[in-house]
């Protein structure tokens, strides 16, 4: 039943790491293409003609534009996010890093461009831009901070265990 997909899981013995970043690193960078050129080719095209033309004909349903847009920008940031966590302190690295944000600005750009000012207010899209990434810094954070505390109070408490049992031995 569920045991056909295990041979397709990420073994330790199996697969290297490295691997398993290549991998990763195609995964997110085809579903990257995608998001982006979802955001610069919206769905159901632009106007062509008229007071309208060159936006989104998607824009005028605004609740499902809307989900499109900040799902979609959530996609491409989150992409963006493994993208440069992967290729850390790889050779070209500040360069990835350049590439990456270039393609985040001309990924705001062109839905700037397509999408109606009336029909989407933009700061959602820039929260959705950055979720992965404060997500990512208060992750990096809890554990260091809420981990460390608690590994100085496991520390600390062996620290008495250890005390009172030399004390326990010098009677």
């Amino acid at each position: 039943s569920a045991g056909w997909f295990k041979k397709f899981q990420y073994d330790e013995v199996r697969d290297s790491p490295s691997d398993a970043r290549n991998v990763l690193l195609v995964v997110v960078a085809l579903i990257a293409a995608v998001t982006f050129q979802a955001g610069v080719n919206p769905p159901g095209g632009v106007w062509q003609e008229g007071d309208r033309v060159g936006r989104a004909i998607y824009a005028s349903q605004k609740r499902a534009f809307y989900v499109f847009l900040i799902s979609n920008t959530l996609a491409l940031s989150t992409c963006i996010l493994v993208i440069t966590s992967l290729t850390y302190r790889f050779p070209f690295h500040l360069e990835i890093w350049a590439a990456t944000a270039s393609i985040m600005i001309t990924y705001a750009s062109a839905v700037f461009a397509v999408t109606p000012n009336e029909s989407v207010r933009f700061r959602y899209l820039l929260i959705a831009a950055s979720v992965p990434f404060v997500m990512r810094c208060f992750g990096y954070f809890f554990k260091k901070y809420c981990m460390s505390e608690n590994e100085s109070q496991i520390g600390g408490q062996e620290e008495v265990e250890k005390r009172d049992g030399q004390a326990g031995q010098q009677v």
